[in-house]
C-alpha cells in the first residue's frame, strides 16, 4: 500500500514511518522540511515539502503520489481537519487521524474544565466527551484553536472520504521532546535516596503507551480496511498509578531508594499538582486488540530500558521541572524520614 504521513519527523512519526517501511509499504512524508528528524528518514521514503496550514497548495504532489491512506499525526484544530478531508477527498482512500484521550469529559474533570462527578472505571470509546470547547484557550497562545473533539467530528462525518480515529494516551519513549520520564530519572541520577510525591498524585492512574508500540497501532489502523469508520484507544492494558510509574522507572534505572508519599496538607509547594486526582484516566483497549489484532511488540522492561537509554543520552537542555531539594530536605528532616 501507499501511505502518506502528514508530519512524521518529530516524536511518534519517525517510529511509525520506520515501522511502515519495515512492513514493506511505500511511504511518503509531508512536512515543512525544518525538523532535524527529516534527515533520518528510512531509505526509500518520499519526502514532500509544504505547509500543513495550506494543504491545498500541495495537491498536485499528493495526487502524483496517490496515497491509499493518509495518516495525519497531529490534526490540531477543526480547520486542520476540514482542510485534511477536503484536500484528500478523491485523492486517498481513507484518512487516519491521531487524536487524544483529552477528548473525554473525564480528562476535562482532571484539569477542572468539566463539571460533574468523578467517572468510575475504564473509559471506552463511547464514554462522554468534553462539552467545553477549545480546552487550552487562554492557557497557551499557540493552542487557542486546539480541540480534538471538533477534529474527530469532521474526520468521522465526511460524506465521501472514510476516516479512522486513534485516541492516544500519554506516550513515552525515544524521541520524547517533552521528556516525561526525565524528571524522575534526574532525581535518581542526582543521588537522591528519597523521592517525595503528593499522596493524591501518587495514587492517580493514567494510561500510557510506549512510542514504538503506538507506531505499531498506527500502522495496523492504516493497513486494515475494517478500521474505516472506527475509533480506537491505544494504550498499555493496565494504567499505572503515578507511584507505580515511578517504581517502574526506578527498576529500569537500577535505583534502590524510597518513594515517600506526603499528605496534601504538608506537601512542599513544588510538589502540589493542580489536578483532580480522584478522576483516573484508564483506557479500555479491548476494541483495537480484538478487531485489529493489536499487541505490544515490546515488553514493559524493554520499553523502559529503551526509554531510559535515550533519555540518558539526550537529556533536556533546560530543567524539565523545578525540583526544590532544599524544601524536600527540610520536610524529610521535620518528618524524620530517612
Amino acid at each position: 500500500m501507499k501511505i502518506l504521513f502528514l508530519g512524521g519527523t518529530r516524536f511518534i512519526g519517525p517510529h511509525a514511518v520506520k515501522r511502515m517501511t519495515e512492513l514493506g509499504h511505500e511511504v511518503a512524508v509531508f512536512n515543512r522540511g525544518h525538523s532535524p528528524g527529516a534527515s533520518s528518514l528510512p531509505n526509500g521514503v518520499t519526502t514532500l515539502t509544504g505547509d500543513r496550514s495550506r494543504l491545498g497548495e500541495s495537491l498536485p504532489a499528493f495526487q502524483k503520489f496517490s496515497p491509499d491512506v493518509v495518516v495525519d499525526l497531529f490534526p490540531y484544530s477543526e480547520a486542520d481537519a476540514s482542510s485534511l478531508m477536503e484536500t484528500f477527498s478523491g485523492v486517498a482512500g481513507r484518512v487516519v487521524a491521531i487524536s487524544s484521550c483529552d477528548v473525554y469529559q473525564a480528562f476535562g474533570r482532571v484539569n477542572r474544565l468539566e463539571a460533574g462527578p468523578v467517572e468510575e472505571g475504564p473509559l471506552t470509546e463511547q464514554s462522554p466527551l468534553c462539552v467545553t470547547r477549545y480546552p487550552f484557550r487562554g492557557a497557551r497562545e499557540d493552542r487557542s484553536d486546539y480541540d480534538k473533539v471538533l477534529v474527530e467530528q469532521v474526520v468521522m462525518s465526511h460524506a465521501e472520504l472514510p476516516g479512522t480515529v486513534l485516541r492516544l494516551p500519554m506516550v513515552y519513549g525515544p524521541g520524547d521532546y517533552q521528556h516525561r520520564v526525565y524528571p524522575y530519572l534526574q532525581q535518581m541520577y542526582d543521588g537522591r535516596s528519597v523521592i517525595l510525591m503528593d499522596e493524591g498524585f501518587a495514587s492517580w492512574r493514567w494510561s500510557r503507551g510506549y512510542v514504538e508500540d503506538i507506531a505499531e497501532a498506527i500502522c495496523l489502523a492504516a493497513l486494515h480496511e475494517k478500521a474505516a469508520g472506527q475509533i480506537y484507544h491505544v494504550a498499555e492494558e493496565f494504567g499505572f498509578t503515578m507511584r507505580e510509574w515511578v517504581e517502574r522507572i526506578a527498576k529500569g534505572a537500577g535505583w534502590n531508594g524510597k518513594i515517600v508519599t506526603v499528605p496534601a496538607t504538608d506537601v512542599p509547594t513544588h510538589l502540589v499538582m493542580d489536578i483532580e486526582t480522584r478522576q483516573h484516566i484508564q483506557l479500555d483497549t479491548s476494541k483495537i486488540r480484538s478487531e485489529l489484532g493489536y499487541a505490544e511488540r515490546f515488553t514493559a522492561e524493554e520499553a523502559m530500558h529503551r526509554t531510559i537509554s535515550w533519555e540518558s543520552a539526550n537529556p533536556p537542555e533546560l530543567a524539565t521541572g523545578i525540583i526544590d531539594y532544599i524544601a524536600e530536605d527540610e520536610w524529610l528532616a521535620r518528618s524524620g524520614v530517612k
